[in-house]
């Protein structure tokens, strides 16, 4: 999977998208930073837009089958963030818990109506998040973080595309 992304991206030096959105970036530099801090299999590769920056995003499947999801800055190649998606009965997710996910997508979709596609539980620096992907009704899809303790929104991105299965 890993080659095939690689050479798939490779024939795409700049990526240019709606609203003057690009990603020239060191796509092969982000994925090798990602799977050297987590060896394992590239699952998935997203090019989004999170505050007017493109950043790639990378969902690793790491030995023991846990998935780690990588963000990286696709002008620098650095890496951002990243963030272990858990099961909703993840003892530690489940611990610090103080909003259902029932209470964190309508939070989400007050705010971005549209339609959940998908929902992930995860654990940011020890913290859960639901993460939402909403379809838009202009057809964008935003990834909309809800914190599991605060009901607050947190990173909103705008997908631009993916490759692989989220």
């Amino acid at each position: 999977m890993k080659k095939i992304l690689v050479a798939v991206l490779l024939t795409l030096p700049v990526v240019a998208f709606a609203d003057n959105h690009t990603h020239t970036g060191p796509m092969e530099t982000c994925m090798k930073a990602a799977l050297a801090k987590y060896p394992g299999k590239v699952t998935s590769l997203e090019a989004e837009i999170e505050n007017g920056k493109p950043i790639y995003e990378f969902d690793i499947k790491i030995k023991g089958g846990k998935e780690v999801e990588v963000e990286c800055d696709a002008a620098t190649g650095t890496l951002l963030e990243e963030e272990m998606d858990v099961s909703r009965k993840d003892p530690a997710f489940k611990s610090k818990a103080k909003i259902s996910m029932k209470e964190a997508k309508k939070i989400a979709l007050a705010k971005y109506p549209g339609e959940v596609v998908t929902v992930e539980y995860e654990l940011e620096d020890g913290s859960p998040i639901y993460e939402f992907d909403i379809k838009t009704a202009d057809g964008k899809e935003l990834e909309v973080e809800v914190s599991a303790v605060t009901g607050e929104i947190g990173e909103t991105e705008e997908e631009v595309y993916e490759i692989g299965k989220d």
